[in-house]
């Protein structure tokens, strides 16, 4: 014996849904659905979604369940990060403490120190793209200075530029006349 739909649904109602919905596969599973409130055998609605019967079965139990919403796709949650809140919170209090050079032996915290912090302190194992992903999170984000040369002398540096004369006031009106044409204008 087929599951039954539920009563509070017609198939004019989910026709109307159907037509609303930005989401094709829901709108789909609608219209099978409507088609057995208009009377049609699981199959013919199964034959109408481009699916099996069983299928149908399981958009039916869903969409008793959970209603119309029942039947958009979820995103799967996928697999459980390896940080809980206690390890998190422990990751930011280190982080914003900052590095003791001498104890360390860095200036600055990298992610493959933060991993070997994580792996010594908190024995979790954790890749590269993954505590990025987690920090990026947690709205912080990898600075990096702009590269100087040690042996960059700024004094060389300001005899090198040039020092071009800066132009007449005649010069910048005839330049402003030969632009007037192209002034915007009200139309």
């Amino acid at each position: 014996m087929p599951v039954p739909l539920r009563t509070d649904f017609d198939a004019d109602v989910l026709r109307a849904i159907a037509r609303k919905t930005k989401d094709g596969p829901q709108a789909r599973r609608l219209l099978a659905l409507a088609a057995i409130y208009d009377g049609a055998t699981r199959t013919e609605a199964a034959r109408m979604g481009g699916v099996t019967v069983q299928i149908v079965r399981d958009w039916v139990v869903k969409f008793n369940a959970h209603g119309p919403d029942g039947l958009i796709d979820r995103k799967p949650s996928g697999r459980p990060s390896r940080l809980t809140d206690a390890h998190r919170a422990a990751l930011v209090a280190r982080v914003d403490a900052g590095p003791i050079p001498a104890v360390h032996g860095v200036v600055r915290w990298r992610l493959i120190d933060l991993i070997q912090w994580l792996s010594d302190e908190l024995r979790i194992s954790i890749s590269k793209q993954t505590l990025s992903r987690e920090l990026r999170a947690m709205n912080y984000r990898k600075l990096s200075a702009r590269p100087r040369h040690h042996a960059k002398s700024e004094a060389a540096v300001s005899a090198f530029k040039k020092k071009l004369p800066r132009p007449s006031g005649d010069a910048c009106e005839s330049r402003g006349s030969r632009q007037a044409d192209r002034d915007l204008v009200r139309g």
